[in-house]
């Protein structure tokens, strides 16, 4: 059994090396990496030591290596094809699986693949022979006594293993925002089990819903609906959307100065001018999803999980309304996101396609040779790499660009940071300054190029920062910075550091300003629908119109906690709005509005999660909507469709590219950052 269990393990780790990538960092990381297959190895393989009989037993580790065996080299296939691995549902569904793998599998095998089957000919061989007895072994039975030692021993190691990985990734289990982690922590097998007993607790409750569901949710959301003000509604009808999304960006870095130096002039020069609707009471709502729960909000109007992520957890199968579809089917939008990252991260491949985008440009998109730190390509190549995709984009389009640079735990080089960072001794804080301010050039490099290629008259910018950067066990560190004392630092100051940006850019509106009303993320979605000319109110979405005289200003946390302008309510304890400090609410006579706020808050929540959890809009259809079919939508040869369709449009072609001519703009864009601050 030791044999077979280590030759199992050599092919496994052969896998991750050649035909995985798990983004490895750290020696923690290779450690991790080389442990967790031996964990689940001696388990499953193990069972073969509780059979008494020698030639039982031989057959049943021939299966159970086979079966292995198997499972890897499925995921070793699927993952060439799709760069993701194969989960119970796409299992269970292959006919759509099938219809993206282009021709035949054989086309995926390499020569080292024989690896993975030469053990399994030479055991077959050993057992032929034993089975017809050409080769005799000794019959004697293995005590139980060890049997139950190895078992035993295999639990101990994965304990090891997972307390490891624990302590390189918190809160694995829980949020699993990459199936590429989870293999990378506790190897494929226990991802397969995971997987599992995810895919069995969402099809139970999945099984047991209808459509009655939907009542409590529709009464809610017609109550809670916000009409637009009709001096706003429509301002931005018909103009390209372009989504920027900020990573980990706070709203303290707008204005911030650094040895005298402003860390973000461009975003500061955008808040501030009379063409943008800008926020500065404007929280996020992220849980364990973070990233992609501030999107799944974005995109859909609907809160993320209680735990985990609804794009990992629920995105591949669920029915979406969201923004895409939404505009392409009431407007004819044209709709792509840009990522410079791999496309499963977040399970992205997936959701996107059911949320209706036509277009995903992840890191395969973009040329080798642009540079990556941390969490995918910096800023800088990824926005100057996406308008040779964007510029044969049909419009109007609404597409979002996911920026990454400015990501904990902010790392810097030499090269690309030249900022001063702040002195607090933390390094995260420190360091969080001058990705900011990259982010901020790279930001202010793209305006520079969408002016000059006719892009950006004609488009509604949104910038949003996603969630917080520095983390609460930081923010005594940061107050420094902010010149407050840590000493009187608690939890309703890290709540009110949970502010977010949010601008709406609209070239050509003069009437914009800093608005004070509180919101949150939930809101933006029928914001940007009304800026648009899009009434919401036939969707079900748990946010109001920020822009709306009758906005709901109770922003709710994922955690039941809530802010609003008079008080802030967490975990019970009440802060007064204006002057942070803690209070008694039936002495100030506000217990009665805490208490229906706080009622409203686990409604809103509740609600949303029975409408995810249970998958409830696969029996809503509003009107003037056609539900997504996501097989319609394929993420490679994105270019080469485009292109053609250019081709086939001619004349009525809308696509920048087109209306230069069939000339590119990509030599438009600058190669140095203006250093004046200014759009």
């Amino acid at each position: 059994m030791l044999t077979v269990s280590f030759l199992f393990w050599a092919k496994t780790i052969l896998a991750y090396y050649l035909d995985f990538s798990l983004g490895l960092q750290g020696s923690i990381q290779y450690l991790i990496l080389w442990l967790n297959p031996i964990a689940t190895t001696l388990f499953i393989f193990g069972i073969f030591l509780y059979i008494k009989k020698i030639k039982p037993a031989l057959v049943t580790l021939f299966a159970l290596d086979v079966l292995n065996t198997l499972i890897l080299y499925l995921n070793i296939i699927f993952y060439r094809e799709f760069t993701d691995f194969v989960t119970i549902k796409s299992v269970l569904g292959f006919s759509k699986v099938s219809d993206g793998i282009s021709g035949s599998s054989f086309a995926l095998m390499k020569p080292h693949d024989a690896f993975y089957w030469l053990d399994i000919v030479v055991f077959l061989v050993v057992l032929l022979a034993v089975l017809f007895k050409k080769i005799n072994l000794d019959s004697k039975p293995v005590k139980k006594t060890f049997a139950i030692a190895m078992t035993c021993l295999s639990v101990l190691i994965f304990t090891v293993d997972l307390s490891m990985s624990e302590a390189d990734r918190p809160q694995l289990l829980q949020r699993t925002f990459d199936r590429s982690y989870i293999v990378k922590y506790l190897g494929l097998d226990a991802f397969t089990v995971y997987d599992g007993v995810k895919t069995a607790q969402t099809s139970s409750v999945r099984a047991h819903a209808s459509s009655n569901g939907l009542d409590d949710i529709k009464a809610y959301t017609q109550k809670h609906y916000a009409a637009p003000d009709p001096s706003k509604y429509g301002i931005a009808k018909g103009k390209n959307v372009i989504v920027i999304h900020l990573e980990s960006f706070q709203q303290f870095l707008i204005g911030m100065k650094v040895n005298g130096q402003e860390v973000t002039p461009f975003l500061n020069s955008l808040e501030n001018d009379k063409q943008t609707l800008a926020f500065d009471n404007f929280f996020h709502e992220v849980g364990q999803g973070k990233t992609s729960d501030a999107e799944n909000m974005l995109e859909t109007g609907t809160f993320g999980l209680p735990q985990g992520s609804l794009f990992t957890q629920l995105g591949s199968d669920n029915v979406f309304q969201g923004a895409p579809a939404i505009l392409q089917q009431q407007q004819n939008y044209t709709s792509a996101v840009f990522h410079g990252n791999v496309g499963s991260f977040w399970n992205r491949d997936h959701v996107y396609k059911n949320l209706g985008y036509q277009n995903f440009y992840d890191r395969s998109y973009f040329n080798k040779s642009d540079e990556t730190l941390g969490y995918g390509i910096l800023d800088k190549d990824l926005l100057r790499g996406s308008v040779s995709h964007l510029e044969h984009l049909q419009q109007p389009f609404y597409a979002k660009f996911l920026t990454v640079t400015n990501h904990t735990p902010y790392y810097t080089d030499d090269k690309n940071f030249d900022f001063p960072g702040l002195d607090t001794g933390n390094s995260k804080v420190d360091n969080y300054v001058k990705t900011a301010h990259y982010l901020d050039e790279s930001l202010q490099q793209f305006f520079t190029y969408l002016k000059a290629s006719g892009i950006y008259q004609n488009s509604i910018f949104m910038i949003y920062g996603d969630h917080f950067g520095i983390s609460d066990t930081d923010n005594k560190d940061l107050a420094k910075a902010l010149g407050k004392d840590p000493n009187t630092w608690n939890k309703n100051d890290d709540a009110q550091l949970q502010r977010v940006p949010l601008m709406f850019h609209i070239p050509g509106y003069q009437n914009g300003g800093i608005q004070h009303q509180y919101g949150g993320e939930i809101d933006v979605l029928p914001t940007l629908l009304h800026l648009l000319g899009i009434d919401d109110k036939s969707y079900l979405h748990f946010g109001t119109d920020l822009l709306s005289p009758q906005h709901d200003q109770v922003v709710a946390f994922r955690n039941g906690d809530f802010v609003t302008p008079s008080f802030t309510e967490l975990s019970g304890d009440t802060y007064n709005g204006q002057t942070g400090e803690k209070i008694d609410p039936k002495q100030t006579g506000q217990q009665a509005e805490v208490e229906q706020d706080q009622k409203q808050v686990k409604t809103a929540l509740s609600l949303s999660d029975k409408l995810n959890q249970e998958n409830l809009l696969r029996f809503y259809n509003p009107q003037n909507f056609t539900p997504v079919d996501p097989k319609k939508y394929n993420y490679k040869n994105q270019d080469e469709r485009n292109e053609k369709l250019e081709k086939t449009k001619g004349a009525a072609s809308t696509s920048v590219f087109s209306k230069n001519g069939n000339k590119t703009t990509v030599d438009l864009y600058p190669q140095d950052t203006p250093s004046n601050g200014q759009q």
